[in-house]
């Protein structure tokens, strides 16, 4: 079973599509105990990190998460709540991968950063088959910094962390849902990870 989390942030129906067009027919589920039983999970997300973290905490799906053994990936805001902290209303976060959250430059330029860009940079097991001079899309305002746990880089103002990796957690900033072929691509690398 896949399951995809269920916290009040949009784009799961996309997330939804995509994996239908991989014949997979996942769980849309805030139940803590499907989460612990799905082979995957899927942590999607379109929204606001301050009101996410606090549906997440005030249904203790925070500490659900962050003790999934499964593999799995969080996609947009999804991977900036596996984070540590956020700008975006100064919230502390699941804490997951050591990279805080900040909001782009707006003196520097065009903000959010909206459309399509490429990695300088890519490795690990969501990559496989994806070369660093692929376009992906992207929507967002904020950014995770880029550290120890940054497995593709990108760039629009300053570099940021387009994927992190840690243990059985994966998280992209950019839609993989909406990259056409190459997302598609990187969906089923996913899925063909073992536990």
């Amino acid at each position: 079973m896949i399951a995809i989390v269920k916290y009040n942030a949009g784009n799961t129906r996309s997330v939804t599509n995509t994996l239908n067009r991989l014949n997979v027919e996942p769980v849309l589920t805030d139940d803590p105990e499907l989460l612990r039983q799905a082979d995957k999970v899927i942590f999607p997300g379109v929204g606001e990190a301050s009101s996410a973290m606090n549906y997440l905490r005030e249904r203790g799906l925070d500490q659900v998460l962050k003790n999934l053994r499964q593999p799995f990936l969080g996609i947009c805001v999804g991977m900036q709540l596996m984070c540590n902290h956020s700008e975006e209303g100064n919230c502390e976060l699941m804490g997951i991968f050591e990279e805080n959250v900040r909001k782009f430059p707006v003196e520097k330029g065009k903000v959010p950063h909206m459309g399509w860009n490429n990695f300088t940079s890519c490795k690990g097991k969501l990559f496989q088959g994806i070369s660093s001079d692929e376009d992906v899309y992207f929507v967002h305002s904020y950014y995770a910094e880029t550290g120890a746990q940054t497995v593709a880089t990108s760039e629009y103002l300053l570099p940021f962390s387009a994927a992190l990796h840690k243990d059985n957690f994966y998280a992209v900033q950019f839609h993989p849902e909406k990259s056409a072929g190459i997302g598609q691509k990187m969906l089923q690398n996913f899925l063909n990870i073992k536990n």
